[in-house]
């Protein structure tokens, strides 16, 4: 008697089941792809091939290769080759395909095809959350996060890394040369030396043709004001992750309150957030389908005009304010005690009280604010008073300019005051603290549990589309665990 468990001889007849179905167990999670998949209308989504062709070879069905997709980046399976593969060996995916087995160059161009369509599947399934009741209508915390890009920062340059890099080129030339002269010098006497580089003058061509290379980028980048360019992914931008720099791309997103679900996204190769809040918030407002929404966010969001566009579009914001009492307060020599948000603005009677009490009357009538290109104009009013002279603090710890202290609110600065107001309360205070917990599970999970912290696609567009497939699956694994592949199923079915 053995001490194991025993296996079936390879040799030994096996009598499968008689349909590839009863491999397949009914909670298993390719059963919710396979009917969500078909409830959609690929062609009104403009999916290519979507519509069958009359002459030539018949294409695959664009719901058999994004079934296809959506199971791989549900189970961290997200290469062509290895998803060519899975179609090859993988019960649930012969399932899910109906045994068909395209090559990794054909799944490779749907994706690359399609890329823009994938945002009407994303809204699909969440318009299908939204009628399973899993979404809150009241709160979403908005986020970004950076995902690293396919390019090396070797093949990252900017006007100072390219000087430096033609410097270093011009030398190794300069030194090449030199040997090459020595070399023929002693030729004669048949003392030739011994190169250190076999084949100076190819290397010497090859050093010669990458200095032309980057003298034209440098050339490019002065003439059109470029900062940085990126030679395998140009759309791709140096952003700061992790206390370190890399070539990344910021995907943004947006996140209910009740289950934690992604209802918006979208991604971007700018590296601050400044500017996303109004439109993520307003992503968000549409797909849960409400009019009135409370979006929270970190201090990144922290700007004026963002904030008053929320305002103005329905949206609620809860942003906590960024640290004044650094930066150009501090290189100013200006106190804690007397920075901006210490002076208390009176709305009713348009004046400023300063930390000293001392009564700030607006000068003229306001003015237009300038600032650097590509910020939005915006109109200002300054306001000062005439005790700064008598004050114990003039020219001291408040400021240092003969004139006195001056404050300037701009036209955003009534819709900053009120969220700051909001911020302060304990229910700001609670949403506030909420954000964390809502918006950095989906990201750790991306990052961590899919494996997905860094993309296989080049360029803004196709990232997009690889991000969207990302998200896809993200929501697919939470309302599975929440609601469970049957209920999804009948759900869908009846939708």
């Amino acid at each position: 008697m053995s001490g194991f468990i025993g296996g079936v001889h390879r040799q030994q007849t096996v009598l499968f089941p008689e349909t590839l179905d009863d491999y397949v167990s009914g909670e298993n999670p390719v059963r919710f792809i396979d009917a969500f998949v078909d409830s959609l209308d690929l062609r009104a989504m403009g999916f290519t091939h979507a519509a069958p062709l009359d002459e030539g070879r018949p294409p695959y069905d664009p719901s058999v290769l994004l079934k296809l997709y959506l199971y791989g980046y549900l189970n961290k399976v997200r290469s062509t080759r290895r998803l060519e593969r899975e179609c090859q060996r993988n019960v649930e995916a012969m399932w899910l395909m109906g045994k068909l087995a395209p090559d990794f160059k054909t799944i490779a161009d749907f994706r690359r095809d399609n890329c823009e369509h994938l945002r009407s599947v994303f809204r699909e399934l969440v318009a299908l959350c939204k009628g399973l009741d899993l979404l809150d209508t009241d709160l979403v915390a908005i986020d970004g996060s950076k995902f690293k890009a396919m390019n090396s920062p070797k093949r990252h340059f900017t006007p100072a890394s390219l000087k430096v890099s033609l410097a270093t080129l011009d030398e190794k030339i300069a030194r090449y040369l030199r040997e090459l002269d020595e070399n023929d010098k002693k030729e004669a006497r048949e003392e030739r030396l011994p190169s250190r580089i076999p084949d100076l003058e190819a290397k010497i061509a090859k050093l010669k043709e990458r200095r032309e290379q980057h003298a034209a980028l440098l050339s490019r980048m002065e003439i059109s004001g470029e900062t940085e360019v990126s030679l395998t992914d140009p759309d791709s931008r140096m952003m700061r992750t992790h206390g370190t720099f890399d070539l990344c791309y910021n995907t943004q997103i947006a996140v209910e309150a009740k289950n934690k679900l992604i209802v918006a996204y979208d991604v971007s190769n700018r590296a601050s957030d400044d500017k996303e809040l109004a439109s993520m918030a307003e992503r968000a407002r549409e797909a849960i389908g409400v009019e009135r929404l409370n979006a929270v966010a970190d201090k990144g969001y922290f700007s004026g005009p963002q904030v008053q566009a929320c305002t103005e579009n329905g949206i609620t914001p809860f942003v906590p304010e960024i640290n004044v009492r650094s930066g150009a307060a501090m290189r100013e020599g200006i106190s804690p005690k007397f920075t901006k948000d210490r002076f208390h603005y009176d709305r009713a009677s348009d004046v400023v009280v300063c930390p000293a009490g001392h009564r700030m009357d607006p000068l003229g009538p306001g003015f237009n604010l300038g600032g650097k290109p590509g910020h939005i104009a915006r109109r200002g009013q300054a306001y000062r008073t005439r005790e700064c002279s008598y004050c114990p603090h003039f020219m001291g710890p408040c400021t240092h300019d003969p004139k006195g202290r001056q404050i300037i609110r701009d036209e955003f600065e009534n819709a900053m005051d009120a969220m700051r107001e909001r911020v302060r309360t304990s229910e700001g205070r609670r949403i506030v603290r909420l954000r964390q917990e809502l918006v950095e599970h989906p990201f750790g999970t991306l990052k961590r549990g899919f494996q997905q912290g860094h993309l296989l696609l080049r360029g803004l567009r196709k990232t997009t589309g690889e991000m969207g497939l990302s998200l896809i699956a993200y929501d697919m694994r939470r309302v599975i665990n929440i609601v469970g592949t049957n209920r999804l199923v009948a759900a869908t079915y009846r939708a």
